[in-house]
């Protein structure tokens, strides 16, 4: 069975890591060399984990797994070290670039070249921090300023936060921009994990996953995802899915 269009997409939501692009593994590299400058030399990442999860969370795991209390104090250490860190390993642009079709599918959205009558709007919702997250992005050639809406890994407006979170503060924020409200059907999240299914589904948007990451197009569509592709690759059958109320070829659907 084929993957349903459903309505046309006006708010594309677009998850960073392993979705936009890569900077091969920097962003953990950096928090384990934060921490063993700032807490200690055998500071590890291993056994946390870290795809489609929110950087304010990582950092609090990463702690309490190398025994070291979750302050406040702390963690904003941790994240000043982590910014710093990872600013020097994304020095190195032969390690970080765009993902396949991604400048071809950001191209023709900004361009407006979709069979949709209204250019829809570009959206990032990612567990990075902004200013980390932007970095990245800048890194492998993507300009934050390109997405109208950004929603950052440290947007939950409660005190524990959770991904799911976080399409209804997209959806907040193209509202105050443009003073329309959506409904979730008209919002579109893209991204490489299970939890960036989940936060679609908590919010009635659709969800096209991308195999890119650490899970397989099967695992994704296993998860619940309204379509499943390897990579985005296939420029006219992506925005056709997105915009054009078309069956997203031959992906089928779970």
């Amino acid at each position: 069975m084929h993957a349903a269009g459903g309505a046309a997409a006006v708010l594309i939501f677009f998850d960073i890591d392993a979705t936009l692009i890569t900077t091969s593994r920097s962003g953990v590299q950096a928090m384990e060399d934060a921490g063993r400058e700032l807490f200690a030399p055998a500071f590890s990442v291993d056994g946390v984990e870290f795809a489609g999860r929110l950087d304010p969370l990582i950092l609090v795991d990463l702690l309490r797994a190398n025994g070291v209390e979750p302050t406040a104090a702390a963690v904003a250490r941790f994240r000043d070290g982590y910014r710093r860190r990872l600013s020097h390993r994304l020095e190195d642009r032969s390690k970080c670039r765009a993902l396949p079709g991604v400048m071809d599918l950001l191209g023709a959205l900004r361009q407006g070249h979709t069979n949709s009558p209204a250019r829809p709007h570009l959206a990032l919702l990612t567990g990075n921090f902004a200013d980390t997250g932007s970095a990245k992005l800048r890194a492998c050639g993507i300009e934050p300023d390109w997405f109208s809406v950004r929603v950052w890994g440290d947007d939950s407006p409660h005190p524990v936060p959770c991904r799911d979170h976080l399409p209804g503060v997209g959806l907040e924020r193209y509202a105050a921009l443009t003073g329309r409200h959506l409904a979730g059907a008209e919002a579109v999240v893209i991204g490489d994990t299970p939890h960036d299914v989940a936060c679609a589904r908590a919010h009635g948007c659709r969800s096209l996953a991308v195999g890119t990451g650490s899970f397989s197009v099967e695992e994704l569509r296993r998860a619940g995802a309204d379509w499943a592709v390897p990579d985005l690759s296939d420029t006219r059958a992506v925005l056709e899915w997105l915009v054009g109320g078309g069956s997203g070829g031959s992906a089928q659907r779970r």
